[in-house]
């Protein structure tokens, strides 16, 4: 029988020698690519000079709020190391939430850190129950009081999440303002709110709402109404507004400031509807009316001889439909001592 054997075949390959470029053709290629670079640098520059930003319409932050700021953070911090949420914080609660009175000075996540363990001490250790999903459904600045709702399911969260988003939720505060006493008894203030190029937050004209701001942000529009209670603690039937105005400040330029220098304490009622950082403040702000204490936003520091670890702002209540129920809701938490000072009742 024939055998046979694979077919071999080779291949020869005669590799071409390299070819060595120009010096001349190495030249015009390096500054080809200079020039294109440079082009790149030129218009790149040409396009950040060209853009331009709208200009925030409140006054930067002040310079003492800066030293006051940081020894109010510390403070904060040691006082919130020692909180700890007891039952008489507690305004409501059921089995999806809780609202809680937050004190002025303590951040809200140790407010929520703290609640597990109120929460546990209701439990029988002999039940198998499930430990609860804790969510923040609404923030509060530092050192403002108030209202805090925490709820106890994911599912609940997010139904909060769309209460607050579709402007399901209101929400009702309190300031004690120091400044000239206004002419209107109530007012509704529409603007813009965004982050200047050094971070703070400012208040922007309403036209600017979309505009781009540094650092890829936009200006969101915000709106807050605001009502009268008292003037140095006398009711409003002691004093004569403006009648058949339209009491509505649609921001579109710096505000003009009073010459009249006349210093009085007026306890405002504010109902924000949108929810931007800082709101109520930079509209006290914008307003003339800066809040007790609130030195980032021209509040004063010291008021007839004494000096304030914090602004005197207070979330008096939020009122919403039952996430799970439906059913309408108003949780209230007691006023803070410097407002029930301030009420003409």
């Amino acid at each position: 029988m024939p055998i046979y054997l694979p077919l071999q075949t080779s291949f020869n390959f005669a590799p071409k020698p390299l070819h060595k470029p120009h010096l001349s053709s190495l030249f015009s290629a390096a500054i080809m690519s200079s020039t294109a670079n440079n082009n790149v640098r030129s218009n790149s520059q040409n396009t950040l000079e060209t853009t331009t930003y709208p200009s925030p319409l409140s006054p930067p932050l002040a310079g003492i709020s800066k030293e006051i700021e940081v020894s109010r953070a510390m403070s904060a911090s040691s006082k919130s190391s020692l909180y700890k949420l007891t039952r008489a914080d507690v305004v409501y609660e059921d089995e999806w939430l809780i609202a809680v009175n937050k004190p002025q000075g303590v951040y809200c996540e140790t407010v929520l850190a703290s609640a597990p363990t109120l929460l546990l001490t209701q439990l029988n250790q002999g039940d198998n129950l499930s430990q609860p999903e804790l969510h923040l459904a609404n923030r509060l600045d530092r050192d403002t009081s108030g209202v805090m709702v925490i709820t106890k399911l994911h599912k609940v969260a997010a139904k909060f999440v769309k209460a607050f988003t579709d402007h399901k939720v209101r929400k009702i505060y309190v300031a004690l303002c120091i400044g000239t006493a206004p002419k209107w008894e109530r007012i509704t203030i529409k603007s813009g709110h965004g982050r200047s190029k050094f971070g703070a937050w400012r208040v922007y004209a309403q036209s600017d709402v979309g505009r781009s701001l540094p650092g890829g942000s936009v200006v969101r529009d915000m709106e807050t109404s605001f009502e009268v209670i008292s003037v140095n603690g006398l009711g409003n039937e002691t004093r004569v507004f403006k009648k058949d105005e339209e009491n509505t400040i649609v921001v579109e330029e710096k505000a003009v400031t009073d010459d009249d220098t006349t210093e009085d304490e007026i306890l405002l009622r504010a109902f924000p509807r949108s929810g931007r950082t800082h709101q109520i403040r930079l509209h006290c702000q914008y307003l003339g009316l800066p809040i007790k204490g609130d030195v980032k936003y021209e509040g004063v520091y010291e008021w007839k001889g004494i000096k304030y670890d914090g602004h005197e702002l207070h979330a008096e209540s939020l009122s919403f439909d039952h996430p799970v129920t439906g059913l309408p809701i108003v949780l209230r938490a007691p006023l803070p001592l410097w407002a029930a000072q301030a009420l003409p009742w």
